[in-house]
């Protein structure tokens, strides 16, 4: 029997959307201290893409009032930078000491193209707690799963690995808290209505969110296809000094309406080769800005050309990345 957590589950329709108690603050002292639920370095091996969606009406409110939501979603989402990234191997942990409710493995990691009905979740755990409390971790990789149905686990216990089955358009986990079958925002453990100050959150050790930053960067001798980026194809590590073109990009997420993208070309020399700003005109989960210019009839001087890609808002930079490609005779 296919657990009930895994039907539709973190991709519920508006009619069972989130249910945000509204005494919150009560259940908080309940509530275990959570663990971060992935094994990485933030903002460098995992990145934090969308959060429970706070707005009852149509609309999306993250905890913080941002737009890193969508309508009616139920969860956390913390993801790789592409598919190269998650074939590396990211585990998964167990938030906190619990039960292993259910369970479902053999969902190939091809996302929302190659799911079967019912599988909105892919490969996931549910694990229960005391006081009501329940995890659950969706999208995990085929394969990956490293428990099994009713036992029990620590906190910290490794559960599987992010991967890319199920609903979803990226390789993440998607990290859902209930309590009483209600769902709970783990960086919000108030009412979530106030955007005045940071919401007290549930975890052990408190949680950033940058709200947004750079996933990954690089060069290439053309404008690259999204899906090369998001595959982790897409950069080279040289090019002829009379190739196409000189072209560098940025894949970027939780950018907003008005965010700068500055991409910039120096070469061997530290010379300005190329610089261009790109302003984002809406909030975008995820994106790729991409400049460059034309290879000279004389061709490139050789040598170690290096980019930055920097994303900025409000005149304040929230994220930054550095590449190099090699320029070969």
């Amino acid at each position: 029997m296919v657990p009930r957590l895994f039907s539709v589950p973190g991709h519920a329709t508006r009619a069972a959307a989130v249910l945000l108690a509204s005494a919150l603050s009560a259940q908080a002292q309940e509530a275990p201290a959570l663990l971060f639920p992935v094994e990485c370095r933030l903002g460098e091996t995992c990145f934090l893409q969308q959060f429970v969606d706070h707005d009852p009406g149509p609309g999306a409110r993250a905890f913080d009032c941002g737009p890193q939501s969508y309508d009616g979603h139920t969860g956390t989402d913390i993801r790789t930078a592409d598919l190269e990234a998650m074939a590396q191997g990211v585990t998964v942990i167990a938030a906190a000491g619990g039960v292993v409710r259910g369970l479902r493995d053999g969902v190939p990691d091809g996302g929302t193209a190659t799911m079967q009905p019912g599988q909105g979740c892919g490969n996931g755990v549910a694990l229960t707690h005391a006081e009501g409390w329940e995890t659950q971790y969706c999208h995990l990789m085929e394969g990956s799963i490293l428990v099994q149905e009713g036992q029990t686990v620590a906190a910290g216990t490794p559960l599987g690995l992010i991967g890319y089955s199920g609903q979803t358009e990226f390789p993440h986990l998607e990290f859902i808290l209930r309590h009483e079958g209600q769902v709970i925002d783990p960086f919000d453990a108030e009412t979530g209505d106030s955007c005045d100050a940071p919401p007290a959150g549930l975890w052990a050790e408190r949680v950033e969110n940058p709200g947004g930053g750079i996933l990954s960067a690089g060069f290439a001798e053309a404008i690259p296809e999204l899906a090369d980026i998001a595959a982790g194809r897409a950069d080279t590590g040289a090019i002829e000094a009379r190739g196409a073109a000189l072209v560098i990009w940025g894949f970027v997420h939780g950018g907003r309406a008005g965010d700068v993208v500055t991409l910039r070309i120096t070469d061997a020399t530290g010379a300005e080769v190329h610089a261009q700003e790109v302003v984002l005109e809406r909030a975008q989960a995820q994106l790729f800005r991409a400049s460059g210019r034309r290879t000279p009839a004389e061709g490139w001087p050789p040598g170690l050309y290096r980019g930055e890609v920097v994303l900025s808002r409000a005149g304040t930079e929230i994220d930054r990345a550095e590449t190099a490609v090699l320029v070969t005779p």
